[in-house]
Protein backbone atom coordinates (compact mmCIF):
# COMPACT_ATOMS: atom_id res chain seq x y z
CA UNK A 1 0.00 0.00 0.00
CA UNK A 2 1.70 3.28 -1.10
CA UNK A 3 0.87 6.87 0.46
CA UNK A 4 0.21 10.10 -1.01
CA UNK A 5 3.96 11.07 0.34
CA UNK A 6 5.19 7.50 -0.70
CA UNK A 7 8.27 9.20 -3.65
CA UNK A 8 10.44 5.71 -4.07
CA UNK A 9 8.89 4.73 -7.68
CA UNK A 10 8.82 7.26 -10.47
CA UNK A 11 4.93 6.27 -10.63
CA UNK A 12 4.60 7.54 -6.99
CA UNK A 13 6.39 10.69 -7.37
CA UNK A 14 3.94 11.63 -10.46
CA UNK A 15 0.97 10.78 -8.41
CA UNK A 16 2.35 13.31 -5.84
CA UNK A 17 2.74 16.20 -8.77
CA UNK A 18 -0.47 15.45 -10.38
CA UNK A 19 -2.02 15.99 -6.75
CA UNK A 20 -0.08 18.69 -5.94
CA UNK A 21 -0.67 20.43 -9.54
CA UNK A 22 -4.08 19.70 -9.11
CA UNK A 23 -4.12 21.62 -5.58
CA UNK A 24 -2.71 24.34 -6.83
CA UNK A 25 -5.53 24.73 -9.40
CA UNK A 26 -7.60 24.82 -6.61
CA UNK A 27 -5.68 27.40 -5.38
CA UNK A 28 -5.28 30.14 -7.85
CA UNK A 29 -9.28 29.19 -8.99
CA UNK A 30 -10.15 30.58 -5.22
CA UNK A 31 -7.53 33.47 -5.57
CA UNK A 32 -9.54 34.30 -9.02
CA UNK A 33 -13.03 34.00 -7.56
CA UNK A 34 -11.97 36.29 -4.87
CA UNK A 35 -10.25 38.76 -7.15
CA UNK A 36 -13.30 39.34 -9.82
CA UNK A 37 -16.04 37.93 -7.64
CA UNK A 38 -15.50 38.72 -3.80
CA UNK A 39 -12.82 41.49 -2.81
CA UNK A 40 -11.53 42.96 -6.05
CA UNK A 41 -8.38 42.30 -4.30
CA UNK A 42 -5.19 40.55 -6.06
CA UNK A 43 -3.39 38.65 -3.24
CA UNK A 44 -4.49 35.67 -4.02
CA UNK A 45 -3.56 35.21 -7.44
CA UNK A 46 -0.48 36.90 -6.74
CA UNK A 47 0.07 34.24 -4.31
CA UNK A 48 -0.87 31.05 -6.22
CA UNK A 49 -0.52 32.52 -10.07
CA UNK A 50 3.48 31.56 -8.83
CA UNK A 51 2.74 28.97 -7.50
CA UNK A 52 0.04 26.93 -9.90
CA UNK A 53 3.12 27.98 -12.59
CA UNK A 54 6.31 25.80 -10.34
CA UNK A 55 3.67 23.02 -9.98
CA UNK A 56 2.78 23.00 -13.91
CA UNK A 57 6.35 23.02 -14.92
CA UNK A 58 7.11 20.04 -12.41
CA UNK A 59 4.27 18.21 -13.94
CA UNK A 60 5.11 18.59 -17.31
CA UNK A 61 8.79 17.99 -16.39
CA UNK A 62 7.76 14.40 -14.55
CA UNK A 63 5.61 13.41 -16.87
CA UNK A 64 8.26 13.53 -19.27
CA UNK A 65 10.79 11.93 -17.26
CA UNK A 66 8.57 8.78 -16.27
CA UNK A 67 7.80 8.26 -19.71
CA UNK A 68 10.53 5.84 -20.36
CA UNK A 69 10.47 4.11 -16.85
CA UNK A 70 7.08 3.42 -16.67
CA UNK A 71 6.65 2.73 -20.73
CA UNK A 72 4.34 5.13 -21.55
CA UNK A 73 3.52 5.27 -25.50
CA UNK A 74 3.45 8.27 -27.48
CA UNK A 75 -0.22 8.56 -27.18
CA UNK A 76 0.06 8.12 -23.10
CA UNK A 77 2.52 11.24 -23.00
CA UNK A 78 0.38 13.34 -25.05
CA UNK A 79 -2.73 12.93 -22.83
CA UNK A 80 -0.81 13.09 -19.93
CA UNK A 81 0.59 16.37 -21.08
CA UNK A 82 -2.85 17.77 -22.42
CA UNK A 83 -4.01 16.85 -19.05
CA UNK A 84 -2.00 19.32 -17.33
CA UNK A 85 -4.34 22.34 -19.04
CA UNK A 86 -7.29 22.07 -17.61
CA UNK A 87 -7.86 22.10 -13.70
CA UNK A 88 -7.93 18.89 -12.51
CA UNK A 89 -6.79 16.92 -15.37
CA UNK A 90 -3.38 16.02 -14.11
CA UNK A 91 -5.61 14.00 -11.03
CA UNK A 92 -8.02 12.40 -13.82
CA UNK A 93 -5.38 11.52 -16.22
CA UNK A 94 -3.47 9.66 -13.03
CA UNK A 95 -6.35 7.67 -12.22
CA UNK A 96 -6.96 7.05 -16.06
CA UNK A 97 -3.52 5.93 -16.24
CA UNK A 98 -3.39 3.78 -13.69
CA UNK A 99 -6.73 2.11 -14.68
CA UNK A 100 -5.12 1.80 -17.71
CA UNK A 101 -2.06 -0.16 -16.53
CA UNK A 102 0.18 2.17 -16.98
CA UNK A 103 1.32 3.43 -13.55
CA UNK A 104 3.08 0.42 -12.38
CA UNK A 105 2.57 -0.90 -8.77
CA UNK A 106 -0.55 1.81 -8.80
CA UNK A 107 -2.22 0.06 -11.53
CA UNK A 108 -5.17 -1.57 -10.74
CA UNK A 109 -5.80 -3.24 -14.42
CA UNK A 110 -9.00 -2.63 -14.22
CA UNK A 111 -9.70 -1.18 -17.95
CA UNK A 112 -7.63 -3.50 -19.14
CA UNK A 113 -9.62 -5.68 -21.99
CA UNK A 114 -10.50 -9.04 -21.09
CA UNK A 115 -9.67 -12.46 -23.35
Amino acid sequence: MTTLLDVSTPATRFRLVAVAEAISWAGLLTGMFFKYVVVHNEIGVQIFGPIHGAVFIAYVAIALWVRKPLGWSGRTMVIGLLASIPPFGSVWFERWAARRGAMAELSTGQDEPTR
